[in-house]
This record gives structure tokens, C-alpha cells and sequence, in this order.
């Protein structure tokens, strides 16, 4: 089985380096000092479950590759675009392509270049970085959910899931994949877009009784957004979100703030925008979420000025 990781960051970087030192078949498409730093020393991971450093195949240009029989696309949401069409040469007529993407629109974004059957839906669980060119801090978790476009079970996401996990990381195949795409939305975006318009962390937009009732609107819009569009999430999801939300560190902040917080392209769009967007396609209304993607759109403005 060969497996090509389109994005070395965190989650790919992580993913591919157990599945490599598994003794899988893996090549990177990176780029930059990190693409160099990678070819020279190797990919070093640094983790709980073990430090890693091995060398491994990696290039900026896909063609080197060729065609695989899985395409893991670990690239962040604003990326998204422009790497759909690079990856042609590692796609093949049986390749699946993975979108890991924290968002519920990069499966339809790689479907219309590639088709639906092409594409497994999937959700990362992991919490990793790049420390520096070459090097990944991996923090915890090393998960990933994912499943057919219809959902059901099929021998290439069974192959998928046994080689994650004789790599020791987890892999699940959900009942339907697109609940679980749109519970971890639920999770990550009503504090991201409130945490970016105030700049708080999860203690306080938890704690005041007023950010944590906008928290509860902005999960609540999504919610409806989700049923109105087919997707059947929990009667309870809207409580289990927040329940979730306060046990995070109370300092603890999405990486859609501190991305634009440090001046970085970031997935506002893919995010509190998608919310505003599906809420307006579908006719849902979404205030809350507008109003904070609003805010947000603000702030990017002021720091990039």
C-alpha cells in the first residue's frame, strides 16, 4: 500500500511518520525549510508515545511520487485550493482521496475536481505542531474518523483503518461520517470565531455568563444549520459541546486565534464564514455567527494594517 501525505504540518507530519516507521509505504509533498529541513536530517517526531527521527521520501512536486493508493490531505483549508489540482499525479483511478480539513466543505471542494466516489470524508483528532523545519511536537491524541461519501463499510476504508492502527494511532469508521464532520465543527468554530472576536481564552468565554450564552447561541445556529442540511446530529449535541468546551485548559485558545493573532493566513472563512454561508444557501439563520465572523473579519483587518 502506498500512501502519499500532501502537508507534512502537524497532523500529517505526525500521521506519516508512525505509518512510515510502521514500515508503510509513505511519501510527503512539503515545501520550504521544512521540505529541506526533512530531506536532510529526516522527519523527527517528538511525543508522548515515543520520539521519532527517520528518513523518509519527500518533494514539493507530486509527480515524484505518482500515483498512490491513498491520498491523505493534510493541508489547512485556506491551502485547499490550490493543492486540489497539484495532487493530479498522485491520483489514480482506484486512489481515495482523505480531506482532513477542519471544516465540513473541503469533501465537495475535492469532489468537484475528482467525484464523490473519490473522496472519504474524514475528521483529524490530534494535537501536533511544527516546532521547527523538520521537527513535530506531537501533544496528544493521534485519531482519525473518516468513511465513505455515502457511508457503510468497504474493504478500502477497512485497509485504511487496519494500517492506522498497526501504526498505533486510531482510526474509526463512524455510522455516518458526516455527523461526526459536523460535531468536531460544532466544537472548534463557536469558540474560535468568539475567542478571535474578544481575544479571551476558553476560561473566560466559558465562565461569564454572557460570552458563554453567545457560545451556546453560536453552537445552537450550527445545529439547525447541520439538521436543515440532512445531517442528524445528537438531540444533546449542544450540551455535550459545552460540556466538552469546560474541560478544556482554561488558557487554551483555538489555532484560528493565535493564527491571526500572529499575523497568519487562518480558516476564519472555512469556519465562522462557512456557518454564514450555509446558513444563507440553506436559508438558517445564523446572527450570532455573523456577527462574530463579522468581528473577527475586523480584527484581521486592524492587524494586517
Amino acid at each position: 500500500m502506498k500512501i502519499g501525505i500532501v502537508g507534512a504540518g502537524g497532523v500529517g507530519g505526525y500521521f506519516g511518520a508512525r505509518l512510515a516507521a510502521a514500515g508503510e509505504d509513505v511519501a510527503f509533498v512539503a515545501r520550504g525549510k521544512h521540505l529541506e529541513a526533512i530531506t536532510s536530517d529526516g522527519l523527527v517526531v517528538h511525543s508522548p508515545e515515543g520520539d521519532l527521527q527517520l528518513p523518509v521520501q519527500a518533494t514539493d512536486d507530486p509527480a515524484q511520487i505518482g500515483v498512490v493508493d491513498y491520498v491523505l490531505l493534510c493541508v489547512k483549508t485556506w491551502q485547499l485550493p490550490e493543492v486540489i489540482e497539484s495532487i493530479r499525479p498522485l491520483v489514480g483511478p482506484q486512489t481515495a482521496i482523505v480531506t482532513v480539513q477542519n471544516g465540513v466543505e473541503a469533501p465537495d471542494q475535492v469532489a468537484q475536481v475528482y467525484g464523490q466516489d473519490a473522496v472519504l470524508p474524514g475528521a483529524a483528532e490530534v494535537i501536533a505542531y511544527v516546532e521547527s523545519p523538520g521537527v513535530i511536537r506531537h501533544l496528544g491524541s493521534g485519531k482519525l474518523n473518516f468513511g465513505e461519501w455515502g457511508n457503510g463499510t468497504t474493504p478500502r476504508v477497512e485497509r485504511l483503518r487496519d494500517v492506522f492502527v498497526g501504526a498505533g494511532l486510531q482510526a474509526t469508521i463512524p455510522e455516518d461520517i458526516w455527523v461526526a464532520l459536523w460535531t468536531k465543527f460544532l466544537s472548534v468554530v463557536p469558540t474560535g470565531g468568539l475567542g478571535t472576536a474578544t481575544g479571551a481564552g476558553y476560561g473566560v468565554l466559558r465562565k461569564q455568563p454572557a460570552t458563554r450564552q453567545l457560545l451556546t447561541e453560536a453552537t445552537s445556529e450550527i445545529r439547525d444549520l447541520a439538521r436543515a442540511r440532512g445531517v442528524q446530529l445528537a438531540a444533546d449535541v449542544v450540551d455535550r459541546t459545552l460540556d466538552w468546551i469546560d474541560q478544556l485548559p482554561p488558557d487554551g485558545t483555538t489555532s484560528l486565534q493565535r493564527d491571526l493573532i500572529a499575523g497568519r493566513p487562518s480558516e476564519l472563512d472555512a469556519w465562522t464564514g462557512a456557518v454564514v454561508r450555509l446558513g444563507r444557501e440553506s436559508r438558517v439563520p445564523t446572527p450570532i455567527n455573523t456577527l462574530l465572523f463579522e468581528l473577527a473579519s475586523a480584527r484581521v483587518l486592524a492587524t494586517s494594517n
